[in-house]
């Protein structure tokens, strides 16, 4: 498993703590900055997560900003990325089981540590669920959107 992670200033603590949880479980973590609370802007780490997800197939992207919306919303304008605003263990588990989302985007200012450590392994242990619907409506994203 391979995750490319990035936030902007306001989201570097929790970035850091998600990092330090993922590479203690031996998953190859390759952060894409912000790499201090130095103001950055976060469509542009954004893009750069989305693209590395884009790049290597079955690979993740963890993107935190402030409230997470921000990422989300840049994130869902890459073709072929499906990002989810998660604030709730059923939110992350929905969005890889039945959106087979492939970015999980988090706010450091609305979502304490432990609840993000989970949400995290939450979205990265969730199988898709390979129904037919599932599939048909997640093939739509990138047809009529």
């Amino acid at each position: 498993m391979e995750v490319f992670i990035g936030s902007d200033h306001a989201g570097y603590a929790l970035k850091s703590a998600v990092k330090d949880h993922l590479e203690k479980k031996d998953i190859k973590v390759t952060d894409l900055g912000a790499f201090s609370t130095d103001s950055v802007d976060y469509p542009d780490i954004t893009r750069e997560v989305c693209e590395k997800v884009l790049e290597y197939p079955g690979s993740f992207g963890i993107m935190i900003c402030g409230t997470g919306q921000g990422s989300a919303m840049t994130a869902n304008r890459l073709k072929g990325i499906r990002a989810a605003l998660c604030d709730t263990e059923f939110l992350a588990e929905q969005a890889r089981k039945h959106n087979h989302a492939n970015v999980l985007c988090l706010g450091e200012r609305s979502t304490d540590q432990d609840l993000a450590l989970k949400l995290v392994d939450i979205f990265l242990e969730t199988q898709p669920d390979p129904d037919e619907r599932h599939k048909r409506r997640v093939d739509k994203i990138d047809t009529v959107c």
